[in-house]
């Protein structure tokens, strides 16, 4: 099982969140897990984190559609952060608009952090989805 200091969920469904973490529980060892229902409380957090000196999460699981601050909104400030950590972030939409890939298109091609898309529903993840290299490709 990987080791994965700290994972960021940020999803509004309450379901998608228990999924998640109980997923997670079959690929990583993983005790820091954070959930958020909007991408606004978890970018605070991150700055908080920042301010703090403290680790910044390795994963975060980032819904698009969310109220006060969706994904979308949250990806462009987080990518405005100066870090030299990288970070994996799967997006995770139950999204078919053709305009939300070609935006992860644009901000995967934008960052020296790992961004991948997933669709909801979200029924298994692998080893993969928590690393910053994609075994697949």
């Amino acid at each position: 099982m990987k080791q994965i200091n700290c994972i960021y969920i940020v999803d509004d469904d309450p379901i998608t969140v228990f999924g998640i973490k109980k997923m997670l529980g079959m690929v990583t060892d993983c005790n820091d897990i954070h959930t958020y229902e909007n991408g606004k409380t978890a970018l605070d957090s991150i700055i908080q984190r920042i301010k703090n000196g403290a680790q910044l999460p390795e994963v975060i699981f980032l819904d698009i559609n969310m109220p006060i601050m969706d994904g979308w909104e949250f990806l462009a400030e987080f990518l405005n952060i100066e870090t030299k950590e990288q970070i994996r972030i799967n997006i995770i939409s139950s999204s078919i608009d053709s305009a939300d890939y070609e935006k992860w298109e644009r901000y995967k091609q934008s960052t020296t952090h790992f961004i991948d898309y997933k669709e909801k529903p979200i029924f298994r993840i692998e080893p993969k989805d928590i690393s910053l290299v994609n075994l697949a490709s």
